[in-house]
């Protein structure tokens, strides 16, 4: 069967699950750990919700899931707990439609009128969840993800607002108080109460009824929780094989590794209800509900996700291109190893022997010959990223050692260079495509230029650690920092290529 002659996928049957779910992104993580895991207990229990994924605006290159009418498939790949090899391709039919909020918003807001909807899901990264002051309530729509959720919560409330009949105590006897469960996937520290805070600091921002933030403190509830699944996104070496095997066209394909983890923080008093919602008596999936999330979101977001955070510009600059071909690189190989053992678990407060059980369990995942991670796809919001991720074991270290920690310091200075656009493979200059905060790309388009003396290059890496307003303190002020930064930008622009570069420096650290 020729390609050109598959079909695009589209749903046979009329039937769609009823709409239960609200989930603001579309990415490939989302597809392949919220909304598979959705389609697992609509298979196997009677949860039988459909999802409406909100997005901030069309990818013009992929398009809208409508377009495959809201249908597509997971390609999982790897090993499964008895160390058996696993392949398999699933049709995921949870998702009812999806929104394109830059203009359907209103929509959205439509959606809250709906008195079946339960649930809110999120993963907008660790640059969505932020308040954003000048966000207005009639912005059409605000720019921020928790002033979104605002409005849409403000105009569920406004709805039923004589269902509520302006008594919240009378409407939650009645079992009619329409409150959502809110679960955001965003690698923040207490990413629930988090978002909870910036949703409220609207509602007191735009004078909404007293009523309403009563509501939204009582009959709300904002769970943290802690995602773990390795997700490269679309299989371009293998689509083509996999359409052939599945008979249609899936432009939303989505390949992630076997293994996946949901750690959910709810207060014990309500955890018995909660599984009981989540269908976890019948259909028990790899989700832990504990009333204490930080001791696993300690070790995986400070190792797994650091790891993948301060691997990407050092890899990508050297020329490679994926994270197991990475892993497969001796030098490199030694530097992530060393990054992990000496300069990220020292920092970590749990037993040091799970911690390097964990690591080990992580490299093994990270160099996984059946899946294919771009590191450009990880490198998405870099900035954050290592804000949030390498930033807080970088500064630990500092302040047990009295030293800077090499490696972590290395991949910031890589991390800056990487932001000029451009990496030498084979000999060849190559351009590639940046994804962050607008104003991180403004600076960046600024302050970087073809040729620059060494003066600008320390003015520069200054201005970056200097930026109280991302890293909320003046990082010039560490000793030595500035001068370590810069030092490396400079081995890395100076040695040759860069891809040469970065190989030499990385051998002088080992």
């Amino acid at each position: 069967m020729q390609i050109s002659s598959l079909s695009l996928l589209k749903r046979t049957l009329a039937h769609k699950y009823p709409e239960k779910i609200l989930q603001f992104g579309t990415g490939n993580f989302l597809r392949a750990f919220i909304s598979w895991q959705v389609q697992l207990l609509n298979e196997h229990t009677d949860f039988n919700a459909g999802i409406i994924c909100a997005k901030r605006s069309l990818n013009k290159k992929v398009g809208s899931l409508n377009r495959q009418d809201s249908l597509y498939h997971t390609f999982i790949n790897g090993i499964n707990e008895h160390g058996e090899f696993v392949s398999n391709i699933k049709l995921i039919e949870s998702i009812a439609r999806e929104l394109d909020l830059s203009i359907e918003f209103d929509a959205l807001l439509e959606c809250a009128k709906n008195p079946d909807l339960e649930w809110i899901f999120s993963n907008t990264t660790e640059a969505g969840i932020v308040f954003e002051e000048n966000n207005q309530k009639n912005d059409h729509p605000p720019h921020s993800f928790p002033a979104k959720l605002t409005r849409f919560l403000w105009a569920r409330f406004e709805y039923f607002k004589s269902d509520l009949s302006q008594n919240i105590n009378h409407a939650v006897s009645k079992g009619i108080s329409r409150g959502m469960t809110i679960i955001p996937c965003e690698l923040i520290e207490d990413n629930g109460a988090t978002l909870k805070e910036y949703v409220l600091k609207y509602a007191h921002l735009w004078n909404l009824d007293a009523q309403f933030i009563r509501w939204i403190n009582e009959e709300n509830k904002f769970y943290s929780s802690l995602v773990d699944r390795i997700v490269p996104g679309f299989p371009h070496e293998r689509a083509a094989s996999l359409w052939q095997e599945i008979g249609v066209r899936d432009d939303f394909l989505v390949a992630a590794e076997y293994f996946y983890l949901w750690v959910i923080e709810v207060p014990q008093n309500e955890q018995q209800e909660f599984k009981k919602r989540l269908k976890q008596d019948i259909y028990p999936l790899n989700i832990i509900i504990t009333d204490d999330i930080s001791p696993y979101k300690q070790q995986k977001v400070a190792i797994l996700n650091g790891a993948h955070t301060a691997l990407v510009p050092v890899a990508y600059l050297a020329g490679i291109d994926t994270v197991s071909a990475a892993l497969n690189n001796p030098v490199l190989n030694s530097f992530l190893e060393e990054l992990i053992f000496n300069e990220i678990i020292p920092t970590l407060i749990l037993p040091e022997e799970d911690l390097k059980m964990f690591a080990r369990e992580v490299l093994k995942r990270f160099n996984n010959p059946h899946i294919k991670h771009l590191l450009a796809s990880i490198a998405l919001n870099g900035m954050s990223k290592f804000k949030t991720r390498n930033l807080p074991q970088l500064l630990k270290y500092q302040r047990q050692t009295g030293q800077l920690p090499p490696h972590l310091c290395f991949s910031l200075a890589a991390l800056i260079v990487y932001y000029r656009g451009s990496r030498y493979v084979n000999g060849q200059l190559e351009h590639y495509i940046i994804q962050d905060d607008q104003q991180w790309l403004d600076f960046y388009h600024t302050a970087w230029k073809d040729q620059m003396s060494v003066h600008e290059i320390r003015t520069l890496v200054n201005n970056v650690l200097g930026n109280i307003a991302h890293w909320e303190c003046d990082l010039n002020m560490l000793p030595n920092f500035s001068e370590t930064i810069s030092g490396y930008v400079l081995q890395i622009l100076q040695k040759g290529t860069l891809q040469n570069s970065i190989s030499l420096t990385l051998e002088e650290l080992s």
